[in-house]
Protein backbone atom coordinates (compact mmCIF):
# COMPACT_ATOMS: atom_id res chain seq x y z
CA UNK A 1 0.00 0.00 0.00
CA UNK A 2 1.18 3.32 -1.11
CA UNK A 3 1.87 5.73 1.52
CA UNK A 4 1.27 9.05 -0.95
CA UNK A 5 -1.16 8.77 -3.96
CA UNK A 6 -2.19 11.13 -6.92
CA UNK A 7 -5.11 14.37 -5.70
CA UNK A 8 -3.66 13.66 -1.64
CA UNK A 9 -3.36 17.02 -0.08
CA UNK A 10 0.02 17.19 1.56
CA UNK A 11 2.79 19.14 3.71
CA UNK A 12 6.15 19.51 2.94
CA UNK A 13 8.16 18.59 6.40
CA UNK A 14 11.78 19.67 5.11
CA UNK A 15 13.84 21.86 2.17
CA UNK A 16 13.31 25.35 0.97
CA UNK A 17 9.50 24.51 0.71
CA UNK A 18 9.26 23.48 4.35
CA UNK A 19 5.32 24.31 5.49
CA UNK A 20 3.85 24.57 2.31
CA UNK A 21 0.77 22.65 0.94
CA UNK A 22 -0.23 21.47 -2.07
CA UNK A 23 -1.75 18.70 -4.16
CA UNK A 24 -0.36 15.76 -5.62
CA UNK A 25 0.37 15.47 -9.65
CA UNK A 26 2.17 12.78 -9.96
CA UNK A 27 4.37 9.83 -7.96
CA UNK A 28 6.89 8.36 -9.83
CA UNK A 29 7.26 4.77 -7.63
CA UNK A 30 10.65 3.67 -8.84
CA UNK A 31 12.14 6.38 -7.80
CA UNK A 32 10.05 7.13 -4.77
CA UNK A 33 9.66 10.94 -5.62
CA UNK A 34 6.30 12.65 -5.99
CA UNK A 35 5.00 16.06 -8.27
CA UNK A 36 3.49 18.85 -5.85
CA UNK A 37 1.66 21.76 -7.62
CA UNK A 38 3.25 24.76 -7.22
CA UNK A 39 6.24 23.52 -4.96
CA UNK A 40 9.64 23.00 -5.66
CA UNK A 41 9.27 25.17 -8.81
CA UNK A 42 12.28 26.10 -10.91
CA UNK A 43 13.34 27.87 -13.95
CA UNK A 44 14.59 25.93 -16.93
CA UNK A 45 16.18 27.20 -20.03
CA UNK A 46 14.20 26.16 -22.85
CA UNK A 47 14.68 26.47 -26.88
CA UNK A 48 12.83 27.89 -29.53
CA UNK A 49 9.98 25.01 -30.84
CA UNK A 50 6.89 24.43 -32.09
CA UNK A 51 6.05 23.88 -28.21
CA UNK A 52 7.56 27.18 -27.04
CA UNK A 53 7.72 29.47 -30.31
CA UNK A 54 9.62 32.33 -28.32
CA UNK A 55 11.70 29.96 -26.24
CA UNK A 56 13.45 31.40 -23.19
CA UNK A 57 12.69 30.83 -19.53
CA UNK A 58 9.78 28.48 -18.06
CA UNK A 59 8.77 27.08 -14.73
CA UNK A 60 8.39 23.67 -13.58
CA UNK A 61 7.82 21.75 -10.83
CA UNK A 62 10.64 19.27 -10.13
CA UNK A 63 9.82 15.78 -7.90
CA UNK A 64 10.39 15.60 -4.17
CA UNK A 65 11.44 13.02 -2.41
CA UNK A 66 8.20 10.62 -1.06
CA UNK A 67 9.84 11.25 2.54
CA UNK A 68 9.71 14.92 2.61
CA UNK A 69 5.99 14.96 2.82
CA UNK A 70 3.52 14.04 4.84
CA UNK A 71 -0.02 13.40 4.36
CA UNK A 72 -3.02 16.00 5.66
CA UNK A 73 -5.85 15.39 8.35
CA UNK A 74 -8.91 16.45 6.67
CA UNK A 75 -10.51 17.10 9.51
CA UNK A 76 -7.37 19.53 11.13
CA UNK A 77 -5.67 20.31 7.97
CA UNK A 78 -2.27 19.43 10.02
CA UNK A 79 0.24 17.07 8.78
CA UNK A 80 -0.76 12.85 10.16
CA UNK A 81 1.06 9.76 9.63
CA UNK A 82 -2.25 7.17 9.27
CA UNK A 83 -2.91 3.61 9.64
CA UNK A 84 -4.22 0.95 7.49
CA UNK A 85 -7.84 -0.11 8.44
CA UNK A 86 -8.55 -3.63 6.82
CA UNK A 87 -12.42 -4.05 6.09
CA UNK A 88 -14.45 -7.22 6.23
CA UNK A 89 -14.35 -7.77 2.18
CA UNK A 90 -10.25 -7.58 2.02
CA UNK A 91 -10.06 -3.58 1.11
CA UNK A 92 -7.43 -1.37 3.06
CA UNK A 93 -8.29 2.34 3.83
CA UNK A 94 -6.00 4.83 5.08
CA UNK A 95 -7.38 6.39 8.25
CA UNK A 96 -5.83 9.77 10.17
CA UNK A 97 -5.30 7.84 13.47
CA UNK A 98 -5.61 11.61 15.32
CA UNK A 99 -9.15 12.45 13.62
CA UNK A 100 -10.40 8.97 12.45
CA UNK A 101 -11.04 10.35 9.12
CA UNK A 102 -10.29 8.27 6.39
CA UNK A 103 -7.82 9.73 4.23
Amino acid sequence: MLRIKRDDKVMVISGKDKGKTGKVIKVLTAEKKVVVENINVVKKAVKKSDQYPQGGYIEIEKPLHISNVMLIDPKSNKPTRFKAKVLKDGAKLRVSPKSGETI
